[in-house]
């Protein structure tokens, strides 16, 4: 009986633990956003007009992508911040800022060529894009509209309103069929990528601006400006929030969906949560600057990347 207590005794007393960065990759320069490249590979796209891919394996930097500067409303010449980065069968999709009118870029880098999608002549307020497919790409607009957009054709399948507010986030699930939406509202809304048709909004835990949302298996998790750190089980319906003490800036989840991290403090803390035991797993300790992406590569290997110059590798075990 000694043993058994002793045993559950040292169990809660891992719980909730501080955990500290096995590895630190410094960049040199923010990383605005970051996604998982092919195996063993980090594609980041920072403030100074530069794509890093990093091989976190070896611990080297194995390419870097250049895109022109821009002139700033002054007429200065600037770095262009990538705001939104993908890969897919050898090749990047950039989104970045063209300094002329808020109005977006939208690069393609395949077989060392770049191949602009749109520039500022289309006036396109783009926040975010991501690949469906090789030939199709998922936009994100300021406006909180969301195109399907064929990049062979050059032409979009659709392109629908979500709500009237504007838009934060998306995130696309295991095989690209679904994608959780964000806006300044609070609201979530679900979208099934190939028709455009709206499956679900969930609009009852979050009450103000969303910064980050994630979708995995049957669960979708949000972070926003009301410190609240939301989770919704499209299945069984159910739904709550972790208080935070600070802006949820950052949110993710396991591929399981069983953990979820949440930037929860001004320290950029990200607490990861058991969802299913609804309790406080670890703290990951030691980033600095406010949270743009975390990623799980699996249960218990989490990355982040923020307004700073250093990504962040942790392990949970």
């Amino acid at each position: 009986m000694r043993t058994i207590f002793l045993i559950l005794f040292l169990f809660v007393s891992l719980l909730g633990k501080d955990i500290y960065p096995n590895i630190k990759i410094d960049i040199g320069a923010n990383a605005k956003d970051m996604v998982l490249g092919k195996d063993g590979e980090l594609v980041i796209g920072t403030s100074k007009s530069k794509l890093i891919v990093y091989d976190y394996v070896n611990k080297r930097v194995s390419k870097i992508i250049n895109i022109p500067k821009i002139k700033d409303f002054m007429g200065d010449i600037i770095d262009a911040s990538l705001s939104s980065v993908d890969y897919i069968d050898g090749k990047y999709l950039i989104l970045s800022d063209s300094g002329i009118g808020g109005y977006s870029d939208l690069r393609i880098y395949d077989d060392n060529k770049t191949i602009d999608i749109f520039t500022e002549k289309d006036k396109k307020s783009l926040v975010k894009a991501r690949f469906i497919d090789s030939n199709h790409i998922l936009l994100g607009y300021l406006s909180d509209e969301l195109e399907l957009y064929d990049i062979k054709n050059k032409k979009s399948i659709y392109k629908v309103q979500l709500t009237q507010s504007k838009f934060s986030d998306f995130a696309l699930n295991e095989n690209k069929s679904l994608v959780a939406v964000g806006c300044e509202s609070g609201e979530v809304t679900v979208i099934d990528v190939k028709s455009g048709k709206v499956i679900k909004r969930l609009n009852s835990q979050n009450v103000d601006l969303i910064f980050q949302v994630d979708i995995k298996k049957d669960i979708v998790v949000a972070g926003g400006k009301d410190r609240r750190a939301s989770w919704y089980n499209l299945k069984t319906g159910k739904s709550g929030y972790f208080n935070a003490s600070f802006f949820v800036y950052g949110v993710a989840l396991s591929p399981s969906a069983t953990k979820a991290a949440f930037a929860m403090d001004e320290n950029s803390d990200i607490t990861i949560y058991n969802l299913g035991l609804n309790s406080k797993v670890a703290k990951l300790v030691g980033q600095k600057g406010a949270i743009n992406t975390i990623i799980f590569k699996d249960e218990d290997t989490i990355f982040c990347a923020s307004e700073d110059n250093i990504i962040n590798i942790w392990k949970l075990k």
